[in-house]
């Protein structure tokens, strides 16, 4: 299924700081930074009756002290059911994200002299500056994406001098992932972004992808309207499922 290759993908190129696969579900803990490194995403088929496996992970997730987050998926049947089970459990559902995937063109996509690579650290010392998401663990931001195994490009787009936009793809055998797309909030609106994914593409295209993917909130309609433009159209969608405290 093509939308879980998308899924195995996504979680290889966000890696967590801790993970273990329980009976088909996988658990993943990175000290609360973002609810995708922490929280349970069912996979594959169980075995297990699913309230013990749910009390489990509370279980797990409290001596962590960190809240059982669940991660569903539109295209899994199990979801759906847990979905149901979470809700009776007083579980809150929110941050309904869309992914997205694009093939890439036979034809030659076209480069980009204004895109820089950098250096992971340098990077990240921008991308800092324009996003302010769990800004008191960039720590644990940097300790992740250094454990990504597969090739990655810290990419940032220039005009006159000045950086404007920047984000991170990483490639896993033919898939390229799109992450951490952010444009200087004083730069917006003036088709940056669109052009660093596109150049961000051209490098996918370069090594080997035969297709993109992102991940983008449902509330975020500028993003997909950019998205949009560029071709991608959406393979399933995920959400959330946040234990009461």
């Amino acid at each position: 299924m093509f939308e879980r290759r998308i899924e195995e993908a996504g979680l290889n190129s966000w890696p967590a700081l801790q993970q273990l696969l329980f009976d088909g579900w996988l658990l993943r803990f990175a000290q609360g930074y973002t609810k995708r490194a922490n929280s349970v995403t069912p996979l594959y088929s169980s075995l297990l009756p699913v309230v013990e496996k749910i009390a489990w992970c509370e279980h797990l997730y409290q001596e962590k002290q960190l809240p059982a987050i669940f991660r569903l998926l539109s295209f899994s049947g199990e979801s759906q059911q847990l979905d149901q089970l979470l809700a009776q459990r007083g579980y809150a559902a929110l941050d309904r994200t869309l992914v997205w995937s694009l093939k890439l063109p036979d034809e030659p996509i076209p480069e980009n002299p204004a895109l820089r690579i950098m250096a992971l650290a340098d990077w990240l010392s921008i991308y800092a500056q324009w996003s302010d998401r769990y800004s008191t663990l960039q720590h644990v931001h940097r300790e992740i994406l250094g454990r990504i195994s597969s090739p990655i490009i810290s990419a940032v787009l220039y005009q006159q001098g000045t950086c404007v936009a920047c984000g991170l793809g990483v490639l896993e055998h033919e898939a390229f992932g799109l992450f951490d797309i952010v444009t200087d909030p004083e730069q917006r609106r003036k088709g940056y972004g669109t052009q660093l994914v596109t150049s961000m593409l051209h490098w996918g295209k370069q090594h080997g992808a035969q297709y993109a993917y992102l991940q983008v909130v449902g509330t975020n309609l500028a993003a997909q309207q950019m998205y949009v433009k560029l071709g991608f159209q959406e393979r399933y969608q995920y959400w959330y499922r946040l234990q009461a405290s």
